[in-house]
């Protein structure tokens, strides 16, 4: 069992509003490993952030995803930092995954000041610009394919995703 598709990208790239659509689609199950962290720790994850620390979350960050990519067969969405983990980027070879890429004025535009997002707390636009630095070229390892929301619907969007898985 694996999912059908799995996507990654940086906060406000889309992850859960495509990938819902996209399930829809395929008449499948979404799921967010985020979702997953907050579900089994019974906290939100800006409190792990601050009551446990990053690199705590960072763990179960890699064990949410691990049991999703081993039983989930439905449509993935992770964390935009799960892609830090060698780990993670190795699970997800074999696997159909969509890098789902937004540039840095639509990402802002999309999450807005970052409440509720720990990363963003302190000068949200050039944290934001740093994280995608920092992280396309890993998306770009991960990807099967590409999909560039910056300006689209997401139902276009979404039909793109559609093609590629």
């Amino acid at each position: 069992m694996k999912p059908a598709v799995v996507l990654v990208g940086v906060m406000g790239a889309g992850k859960t509003t495509i990938g819902t659509l996209v399930a829809e689609a395929l008449n499948l199950p979404f799921r967010d490993t985020d979702d997953d962290i907050v579900a089994a720790t019974g906290k939100p994850i800006s409190d792990i952030f601050v009551d446990d620390g990053e690199d705590h979350f960072r763990a179960l960050e890699r064990q949410a995803v691990a049991a999703a990519l081993d039983g989930f067969d439905g449509v993935l969405a992770l964390g935009g930092g799960a892609v830090m983990a060698a780990e993670t980027r190795e699970r997800l070879r074999g696997h159909t995954v969509v890098f789902l890429d937004v540039g840095l004025a639509d990402a802002v535009r999309r999450v807005g000041l970052g409440a509720g997002r720990p990363l963003l707390a302190i000068n949200p636009r050039a944290t934001l610009k740093h994280l995608l630095d920092q992280r396309r070229p890993l998306y770009q390892e991960v990807a099967t394919a590409t999909v560039v929301t910056d300006g689209r619907t997401p139902e276009d969007i979404a039909d793109e995703v559609l093609k590629a898985v």
